[in-house]
């Protein structure tokens, strides 16, 4: 099964979020919820990091561009 994106991982995290804040999750549900809520956070800080490498890279890249300049 493919990863979901960060925006999709990002919109079902705030649903399981907004059923819990509502109260609309039974105590059956709660632990599985619980967990998958733990699974898209563990997707979006790998998304949020690999993003940050990617930008850094980018960054470290023009700065070496510009010394050499």
């Amino acid at each position: 099964m493919k990863e979901l994106n960060y925006a999709l991982a990002f919109e079902e995290l705030q649903t399981i979020v907004g059923e819990m804040e509502t109260g609309d999750i039974s105590i059956d549900e709660l632990s599985i919820k619980v967990k998958r809520a733990a699974e898209l956070i563990q997707i979006c800080k790998r998304k949020l990091k690999s993003t940050e490498l990617d930008v850094q890279k980018i960054l470290d890249e023009l700065d070496d561009a510009s010394e050499n300049n």
